[in-house]
């Protein structure tokens, strides 16, 4: 996890993650893959505070997609509407405003996870 203070800003996404605690790596790595494999056309963006990533061009890139390690827990942001469209089946986990906390000590729910960002996506393109 990153120190206290200000924010830094990472340059890569692979960045990012290489800064994070061991047990948050795996779990960022596990969901970056997942939005990579969903959505191949998938771009990461470079010079961010946390992992975001455009899955549908010509939409605010900063509002799609992102990631972000805390001390016990990986955030997953598909933002509002695709959190509550899946709140039933997210039941297990701690959600918030538009994110998902994933524990360390819990396997990540990969095909909930992938249908999640298609949501997303077919949310974005009809915007």
């Amino acid at each position: 996890m990153s120190k206290k203070g200000r924010m830094p800003t990472y340059k890569t996404v692979d960045d990012y993650i290489n800064n994070q605690s061991a047990e948050a790596q795996p779990l960022l790595r596990e969901l970056r893959s997942l939005i990579l494999k969903a959505v191949p056309e998938t771009i990461e963006i470079p010079g961010c505070k946390a992992p975001s990533f455009i899955i549908v061009k010509g939409k605010k890139p900063r509002l799609q997609i992102m990631l972000m390690a805390y001390k016990n827990f990986v955030s997953f942001y598909p933002y509002e509407a695709t959190v509550k469209a899946f709140e039933k089946e997210l039941s297990a986990y701690e959600l918030g405003k538009g994110t998902v906390k994933f524990p360390f000590d819990k396997t990540l729910p990969k095909a909930l996870i992938k249908r999640m960002i298609l949501f997303r996506k077919d949310e974005l393109m009809k915007g």
